[in-house]
């Protein structure tokens, strides 16, 4: 079973019709829908491979409905109770690029998960987001050693620059080098600020990742997968014909690679499983698949 350890919140996601105007109204369109990277890498999953949630939500009814939401795609889903329930605002523009206004709330709260939690996991995933903030930083540190110690393989998400650039460029290179997970998933401006994959060539901070692949999406660019000791190869990614809002789109990304990976062990076939999990969520609002 794949687990998959962070955030589960509320997306408040804002369609956007035109440049914003400062100072008055700018018309839009506002959706609702159950967000957070790691839940959405495990609903997206689900259809896949067996998919197990780790996290925190608050003891109110935003956080009821999105345990319940998420349940209903088929994740057994596992979770402390405390605090408040996370929000995101995320204001998507014409082109489907997003900004984002995280208030993650109970997200940050989880303590260490119980071993009942982590038991049948041959796989954890953990998305970047997860190691800024507290406890939940450590909590997450403290599940994917003991998944690898259990002889299971893990896998880590950059999650965005914007994080990187607060937790740490030094500080994650160094987590990483220590946790050494079996997987890296970032994109090209990630994987850039890292110093992990550079015009197509691996950085100058590659060797310190000896053990993990890296795995850089370029948006409708080929992905590239790095594999240590090895030749880096792409994966080219098929036309998609509307493009509206890209939210989601790396978390649907990972869980299809993710998916095959588990699945098969081949990274080529892994890259293209997840190229067309991305690939459903680009016309629709939020994290969800049309």
């Amino acid at each position: 079973m794949l687990g998959v350890l962070g955030d589960l919140v509320e997306d408040i996601v804002v369609w956007v019709d035109g440049p914003l105007r400062h100072g008055t109204d700018s018309s839009a369109r506002v959706f609702r829908r159950r967000g957070g990277s790691a839940a959405n890498v495990a609903c997206f999953a689900a259809g896949q491979y067996p998919a197990r949630f780790l996290g925190c939500v608050g003891a109110d009814p935003i956080g009821d409905g999105v345990v319940a939401e998420l349940g209903g795609h088929g994740v057994d889903v596992r979770v402390q109770r405390r605090g408040r329930t996370g929000s995101i605002v995320v204001l998507i523009d014409q082109d489907g690029e997003r900004t984002m206004l995280p208030d993650r709330g109970a997200a940050t709260l989880l303590e260490r998960v119980p071993e009942q939690w982590l038991a049948g996991l041959t796989h954890l995933h953990v998305p970047g987001y997860s190691f800024d903030g507290e406890p939940v930083g450590a909590t997450a540190v403290d599940a994917l050693v003991r998944v690898r110690q259990g002889g299971g393989s893990t896998s880590v998400d950059a999650s965005s620059t914007g994080m990187l650039e607060q937790f740490g460029r030094e500080r994650f290179l160094t987590l990483l080098g220590e946790l050494a997970p079996t997987l890296l998933f970032a994109n090209r401006s990630e994987s850039a600020f890292l110093g992990l994959l550079v015009d197509g060539l691996p950085g100058p901070e590659r060797a310190r990742l000896a053990g993990t692949t890296v795995v850089t999406k370029a948006g409708a660019g080929a992905t590239t997968v790095d594999v240590p000791g090895q030749e880096p190869f792409t994966v080219p990614v098929p036309p998609v014909a509307q493009v509206r809002d890209l939210t989601g789109a790396g978390d649907a990304f990972a869980a299809g690679f993710l998916a095959g990976f588990l699945d098969t062990g081949d990274l080529r076939l892994a890259a293209a499983l997840g190229h067309r999990s991305a690939a459903r969520v680009l016309a629709s609002p939020g994290a969800s698949m049309g």
